[in-house]
C-alpha cells in the first residue's frame, strides 16, 4: 500500500504536507512512503507494524527526531545510511527488522557507529561508552548499492561534512582525503574509511557540547597535538644523532 497524501492529512489533521509534522501510520500495511520527500518538516514519525523495505524517502525529513520502525521488512542496515544527515535525529526504534540479525550487540554497536548522535535506541538510552566503543566495534554501514547511481545521498553527506567544518571555523578537506566506498580499492581504504567516519562522529558531537565540555576537548586535543610534537621532534633529534655518527664512523 502506498501513502497517499489524503491519507496523511486526513491523520494529520492539516491541511497540506509541509505543515505536518506528527504522523501516526502504525499498523498501516505500507510499502511505498516516497510521500515523505514532500514533508521536509516532519519531526516525529511512527511507522511501526508495516512492510517498508527502504528508508530512502526519509533521507530529506532533516527536522525529524524520533524515527518509529519496529515490526517492518528492513532487510539490510545499509537502509540507515539515508538517515546519516539527519543531525536531529535522537529516538530510533528498528527491532524486529531482518536488518537486525542474530547478534543483537554487534546491531547495536553497528546503528550507533552509523548514527553516532542518537539518545535512545529500540526504547534503551544510548550511554557515551556505547558510543566510544561504536567507534571501534561497530560495522561499516555501507550505503545500497544502487545508491551510488541513483542518489544524491553522497552528495548530501559531504556537504553536511563541509557545513560542520565551515561552522566550526576548519578548513575543507581535500576530496581524496575521504575514498569513495564504492571504489575498487575500498578494502585497500578501509582504516582510512574508519578514520572519516570517527572523525564526522566527533564534528556532529561537538555541536551538542556546552562551553565547559569544550574546553575539555580542547585540552585534550592541545596534550595530543603537543604529543605529536614531541615525538617528532625526538625522531628528529635520533635521525641528526645517526647521520652524526655515521658521518664520524
Amino acid at each position: 500500500m502506498k501513502l497517499s497524501r489524503k491519507l496523511v492529512l486526513a491523520k494529520a489533521k492539516a491541511s497540506d504536507l509541509e505543515s505536518v509534522k506528527k504522523l501516526n501510520c502504525w499498523g498501516c500495511t505500507l510499502t511505498d512512503i516516497s510521500i515523505f520527500t514532500q514533508m521536509p518538516n516532519i519531526e516525529v514519525l511512527t511507522l511501526s507494524v508495516n512492510s517498508i523495505t527502504s528508508l530512502a524517502p526519509l533521507a530529506g525529513c532533516l527536522n525529524l527526531c524520533e524515527l518509529y520502525l519496529r515490526r517492518n521488512m528492513i532487510s539490510s542496515l545499509s537502509e540507515l545510511s539515508y538517515l546519516r544527515c539527519l543531525s536531529r535525529l535522537k529516538v530510533l526504534w528498528l527491532a524486529e527488522n531482518p536488518c537486525c540479525g542474530t547478534d543483537p550487540n554487534l546491531y547495536r554497536l553497528t546503528v550507533l557507529r552509523c548514527l553516532p548522535r542518537l539518545q535512545k535506541l529500540d526504547n534503551q538510552l544510548v550511554t557515551e561508552e556505547e558510543v566510544a566503543l561504536a567507534l571501534t566495534q561497530g560495522e561499516e554501514v555501507i550505503p545500497p548499492q544502487s545508491q551510488s547511481k541513483t542518489s544524491l545521498q553522497p552528495t548530501v553527506t559531504k556537504t553536511l561534512r563541509h557545513k560542520i567544518r565551515e561552522e566550526l571555523g576548519m578548513r575543507r578537506l581535500p576530496r581524496d582525503k575521504f575514498p569513495s566506498l564504492s571504489s575498487p580499492s575500498t578494502r585497500e581504504n578501509r582504516p582510512l574509511i574508519r578514520k572519516s567516519h570517527t572523525l564526522d562522529a566527533i564534528l556532529l558531537l561537538l555541536k551538542d557540547l556546552e562551553e565547559d565540555e569544550l574546553l575539555v576537548v580542547n585540552t585534550a586535543t592541545q596534550n595530543r597535538l603537543q604529543m605529536f610534537t614531541l615525538n617528532s621532534e625526538m625522531m628528529k633529534n635520533s635521525l641528526q644523532t645517526q647521520r652524526t655518527e655515521d658521518i664520524e664512523n
